[in-house]
């Protein structure tokens, strides 16, 4: 068996965020690194839109991420610190739209290890130096300079190592141009090592270490190191040289602390608290992340809790010495992995769980009525200022990335009965989860709707003049009239536009400079701009049936297969061509391209024929109008649509010039398939179709604006947008109801917008996410999901919620109520009225969870529910609240044979009082729920007490599979509880999870990879006959037949475990106890082992895994979703001959094309196991962007051309997915 693997949506879970000018603009992006990718993202200065410029997959995990600008230049460098035992520095060519290495500097081992550096990067503010660090004993400096060409040099490595040494976080210090220095955060474990008591580990203290690269001497010394008094998780660098007063800020539990060389006392200040916050008081409070920002005149932190809370920073100076810190309360937002300020004033929260936002700062929170503390105001030792939490005041949120990231569920399949499965993803974490519903396909935002007086036919949208920004007019025309409406504040009807508005419309555009052009059946009209008329009438009794126009040419075909010509002379006057073509058929569809920049005209006229044919036609002056190629058809053609894709825009800001896409002719056919075929932009030639199925109505096509350059809207049963995004061609369906006509659209509220008709409504659509496969629709949720069920013959799901450290609701109140009494207590007599109102007040508040956060109510203490829920509608249809304590893990749904066929049973594994390190319980219950009225309603039988945690549950041939810790059994229903039928105990640790098949049982250990089970009925014993060579720490696992399963590790490994042929499951346990030692099977286990089939590393933590169909009329795939966000299926291959190709291409993409990072991509993929049997998609489809003479180099070498590689590529993804 060899599969292929392929990314379908990649991980939207950000692990670290850095902006700064990537391409050289005054205009700040925004990198974010996604485990083993690498996205550039800009945002839209006035609408404050974020999108992806650049995507690149690294095959390597990025540990660290730095921007980085040389003394004095422009331009900023990204650094990057990953497993590959090497420092890399990229720069983004806004020309090709690539990340570009420029260095790669060797300097260990790969892999992420203690030792090796790349964990932490440190830059030097100046630009001057670069330090690399690992978790433990080695630094290193790389010094950064520019040559006489002023490219980036970078040295040789100077080492800052200290043994016995960890390192907790490293900043560069901003000393102006004095030698660059770096602040570091260090404990020394040597004692604590050699000490056998623990007492030294107990009284060891962390240090602030600096360390100074000395540029005369070209080496680092270690300048300075002081202890600490708490223990620091991070620093802050400060300002320095003119800016500042240099130093740092250390970030620890429940203290800020300002430090700094020289004189300087350091000025240490509490964390400020919620007030009346139900969160333990005993537990600390620590900053998370930062984000500073600098102007000429001040400068100003942003720092966040781990509450979420965003408190403004700032340093009060005295000439050079910092005399007080200030914070003050800036805002609420969720808890960030990483914030940016943007100097234009935006703020990128990169979201540690959910979707990330982008926020405008509105005010800087100077002149408002919150308190401000100062590190001056008198307090005593352990106490700290309170400040109460509000909605948002100083930010604005103008654009929410969605992510998945974490995707702790997930099920594919068909509950809204619309042909094409939906994809349900159990998302998020806390009070921010949410249920996502997944369809494939583009979001629209629908800008306006209106009614229209009758059933139009058909809409363009037409400019005053070639060089305006807006669209003036929206042309609609109906069976027997046309209607004009003005584009204004508002849309109306104007009379005055000079279209004949009496008859029906073929097509409407701007003609030349500044005049319109309407063609109708009976001629064509032509309007200047001042308002005067010329016509062309139709001679004798023949009417136009079809046209294409473009900015300076016009054909027409007459009845009975005439074409006529017109080219528009330089004074404006459209002059038709001496010649007439009679064509040898009826003339279905034809196309003209744009006139491309800088020409008089295009050159090919596409037509398509009654006999199912497309010819090219040259407009060319020297063979006008004689054809140059033709293409048969399966089927008649019902729209054709000339494009110009692939290019890349030209730059005013930058002053690069943009390239020539390619010519591409678009045919839709009337049996609902689009056809893409190139056109060669020199002789005509068409060649390398794509087909796609679209839908059961004949396709039609429109050319539209996405992004700046040309893409085609082509409407069947659906509508569907072909662009190229990203080096690649997307064809992604609108995920809108079914429309039948459109134009391009814009306008000052909607640049890039469509029009549309469906029925007799006119419909203003705009298409922002581009690039996205999936659309979503989102159910908050109350707790983190961890599993979900969908029932049998029932269009609900059940799901189960259970959060650590939480309080349930009536816990919650309790405790209000409790603070609440506490403080009227503590008030004196005179205070007592006004405390009886604050408290009042306090228990009468409600903060959403979901903006500020779940109180944390301690170790130990959980919250669950239990929910029915439609996910169509998005209603809870109903919820079962446990109590405190009670975490739900497992659920079930099944059948009971004592119970005959109809009755359909929920039963939900939970522990009471359970801790997780170590893993304890005061016990676990098993609780049976009858579902009732048709699966809207739960009801409770019974609790049966067990004895440890019931993690994983499965029916079984009418009973119910049950793991209780690391034992297996089989229950089945009482009238008072759940009745022990059968009993195995040879599992190891814990059951995680249970599938059947038939006889067959497959248990899955929480770190023994997989058992497989037989149970024999005769005498009700549950045995072991076949297990794994390799310990697998579990996570999801799906049954692919009957003896083959594929499963998944915690460490982001997939592996395919088969039994061999010869196994047997009629084995007997030993009863007698008297077998040899040597008898007993392999190293304890059982004495058949399961052969490894497929083995390949995904690089995130796999938590569901499921074989489906996708797309309908495609082939099964194994889809599965991981823990940052991300969906990717495994595909098994058709023919040995695709296998050999892909395989060939996998080697010479290797070789020709390696990681960006610097890791071997083999080694990546093989990272815990040796890769096995699986070819990685993502690494061919890497072939787009590629150089062309590369691609050219490979392609030669598999003996084919750049686009059948591509074809085949493109092929196999839409075979299986999209």
């Amino acid at each position: 068996m060899f599969l292929y693997n392929l990314t379908l949506q990649r991980s939207s879970g950000v692990t670290h965020a850095i902006h700064g000018n990537f391409s050289g603009t005054k205009q700040q992006e925004i990198v974010v690194s996604r485990g083993k990718i690498i996205e550039l993202l800009r945002t839209e200065p006035n609408t404050g839109k974020v999108y992806t410029l650049l995507t690149h997959e690294i095959f390597g995990v990025v540990r660290a991420l730095m921007a980085f600008k040389l003394t004095g230049g422009t331009k900023d460098y990204i650094i990057i610190g990953s497993d590959s035992g090497r420092i890399v520095i990229l720069e983004y060519l806004p020309a090709k739209n690539v990340f570009d290495k420029i260095h790669q500097e060797t300097f260990g081992k790969s892999g992420c290890r203690r030792i090796v550096p790349g964990q932490h990067l440190a830059v030097d503010p100046k630009g001057r130096a670069v330090m690399i660090g690992a978790i433990e004993k080695q630094k290193l400096v790389y010094i950064l300079n520019r040559d006489a060409q002023a490219r980036l040099t970078i040295s040789s490595p100077l080492e800052a190592h200290k043994s016995n040494t960890f390192c907790y976080h490293i900043v560069g210090v901003d000393v102006g141009f004095e030698n660059p220095m770096f602040a570091c955060l260090e404990v020394d474990y040597e004692e604590s090592d050699s000490d056998p008591t623990g007492e030294a580990a107990q009284t060891t203290q962390q240090m602030l270490t600096y360390y100074e690269l000395d540029l005369g001497l070209n080496h680092v010394v270690r300048k300075y190191s002081e202890p600490l008094e708490e223990h620091g998780n991070f620093l802050i660098p400060v300002p320095g040289g003119s800016d500042g007063p240099s130093g740092v800020l250390i970030c620890s539990e429940n203290y800020i602390t300002y430090k700094n060389l020289g004189d300087q006392p350091d000025i240490r200040m509490p964390i400020p608290r919620r007030r009346n916050d139900l969160d333990d008081p005993e537990r600390g409070l620590i900053f998370v992340c930062s984000a500073a920002h600098k102007t000429k005149s001040m400068f100003f932190f942003l720092a966040q809790t781990e509450q979420g809370d965003i408190f403004k920073i700032t340093l009060e100076t005295d000439e050079d010495m910092v005399t007080e810190i200030r914070l003050k309360y800036f805002d609420t937002v969720p808890v960030a992995t990483s914030m940016c300020v943007l100097k234009t004033g935006f703020l990128f929260v990169a979201s540690e769980f959910g979707n990330h936002n982008l926020y405008q700062i509105a005010h800087l929170g100077d002149d408002d009525d919150e308190p401000e503390f100062s590190s001056t105001m008198p307090l005593e030792e352990g106490d700290t200022f309170f400040f109460a939490p509000r909605p948002l005041k100083n930010l604005m949120v103008v654009d929410e990335l969605e992510s998945l990231s974490p995707i702790m569920a997930c099920q594919i399949a068909d509950l809204a009965n619309e042909d094409t499965p939906q994809m349900y993803a159990a998302c998020g974490r806390g009070p921010r989860s949410s249920m996502r519903v997944l369809r494939h396909g583009l979001e629209v935002s629908e800008m306006a709707v209106s009614e229209l007086p009758g059933n139009p036919n058909a809409v363009w949208t037409v400019k005053r003049a070639s060089d305006d920004e807006f669209d003036a007019y929206i042309i609609v025309s109906f069976v027997n009239a046309t209607l004009v409406l003005s584009i204004g504040e508002t849309v109306e009807e104007v009379t005055d536009s000079g279209f004949l508005g009496t008859t029906p419309t073929l097509s409407s555009s701007l003609i030349g400079e500044d005049s319109l052009l309407q063609i109708y059946p009976d001629g064509i009209r032509h309007i200047r701009s001042d308002k005067r008329v010329n016509e062309w009438k139709t001679p004798g009794k023949k009417n136009i049936v079809k046209c294409a126009v473009n900015q300076r040419q016009v054909v027409i075909a007459l009845s009975g297969g005439e074409l006529v010509y017109f080219e528009m002379d330089p004074t404006g006057q459209l002059n038709e061509y001496t010649e007439r073509k009679e064509m040898s058929a009826d003339v279905k569809c034809m196309s003209l391209a744009t006139v491309p920049a800088g020409e008089q005209r295009a050159r090919f006229l596409a037509v398509g024929l009654d006999d199912n044919t497309v010819r090219i036609i040259s407009l060319d002056q020297s063979d006008c109008l004689q054809p140059l190629s033709m293409q048969a058809l399966p089927a008649p053609a019902e729209a054709l649509c000339i494009v110009e894709m692939g290019g890349t825009e030209a730059r005013e800001e930058s002053g690069e010039t943009g390239t020539r896409g390619g010519l591409y002719l678009n045919i839709g056919l009337q049996n609902g398939v689009l056809l893409r075929t190139v056109l060669d932009s020199v002789t005509g030639d068409l060649s390398d179709t794509r087909t796609r199925y679209l839908g059961s109505r004949p396709v039609k096509l429109f050319r539209v604006m996405m992004q700046g350059s040309q893409a085609v809207l082509a409407m069947s049963s659906r509508s569907w947008l072909s662009y190229w995004y990203q080096s690649r061609f997307h064809l992604t369906p609108l995920s809108y109801e079914s429309l039948e006509y459109a134009s391009g659209f814009a306008s000052e509220q909607c640049p890039e917008g469509i029009v549309a008709i469906s029925t007799n409504t006119l419909r203003i659509l705009a298409l922002e996410k581009l690039g996205a496969v999936f659309n979503q629709v989102s159910v908050a949720l109350k707790y983190t999901p961890r599993k979900f069920i969908i029932p049998p013959e029932s269009s609900n799901l059940i799901l189960i919620e259970t959060d650590h450290n939480t309080y349930t609701d009536t816990t919650k109140a309790q405790r209000k109520q409790q603070m609440a009494e506490e403080m009227v207590e503590a008030a004196g007599e005179e205070e007592r009225e006004l405390a009886a109102e604050m408290a009042a007040a306090f228990i009468n508040e409600d903060l959403p969870d979901t903006v500020f956060g779940a109180p944390k109510a301690g170790a130990g203490m959980w919250a669950s529910v239990i929910r029915l829920l439609n996910p169509v509608s998005g209603n809870t249809l109903h919820l079962v609240s446990l109590e405190q304590n009670e975490s739900a893990l497992s659920l079930a749904v099944c059948k009971f044979n004592s119970r005959g066929e109809d009755d359909l049973f929920l039963v939900v594994g939970t522990a009471k009082d359970m801790t997780l390190s170590p893993r304890t319980c005061s016990g676990g219950f098993l609780h049976t729920y009858q579902i009732t009225e048709n699966g809207c309603n739960l009801q409770l039988l019974h609790k049966t007490p067990v004895d440890d945690v019931p993690a994983a549950l499965c029916a079984f041939q009418g009973r119910i599979l049950v793991g209780v810790g690391k034992l297996l059994r089989i229950y089945d229903l009482g009238k008072k509880k759940l009745l022990r039928k059968c009993e195995n105990k040879m599992i190891p640790n814990i059951i995680v999870n249970i599938s059947t098949v038939g006889n067959r049982i497959l248990v899955s250990d929480i770190q023994e990879s997989i058992h497989f089970v037989r149970y024999k009925r005769a005498e009700n014993k549950l045995i072991i006959f076949a297990d794994d060579t390799y310990p697998r720490w579990i996570t999801a696992s799906c049954i692919l037949d009957y003896n083959t399963v594929v499963c998944a590790d915690k460490f982001g490994n997939i592996t395919v475990l088969r039994l061999p042929a010869n196994i047997n499951d009629e084995v007997d346990e030993d009863p007698t106890g008297s077998k040899a030692l040597w008898d007993r099977g392999l190293l304890n286990g059982a004495s058949q082992k399961a052969d490894i089939i497929c083995n390949f590393h995904i690089g995130e933590t796999i938590l569901s895994l499921q074989k489906s169909i996708l797309i309908p009329g495609g082939s099964e795939s194994l889809v599965y979703t991981t823990l940052s966000g991300a969906v990717g299926i495994l595909v098994p291959f058709t023919s040995h001959e695709d296998h050999d190709f892909f395989q060939h291409l996998e080697m010479h993409m290797r070789s020709e094309y390696p990681p960006l990072c610097g890791r071997d991509h083999l080694s990546f993929r093989s990272y815990y196991f040796p890769i096995k049997s699986v070819i990685d998609g993502d690494l061919c489809e890497q072939f787009s962007s590629m150089d062309t003479t590369k691609q050219r180099s490979v392609a030669e070498e598999l003996e084919r051309t750049p686009a059948e590689v591509s074809k085949k590529l493109e092929d196999i993804r839409t075979r299986y997915a999209f």
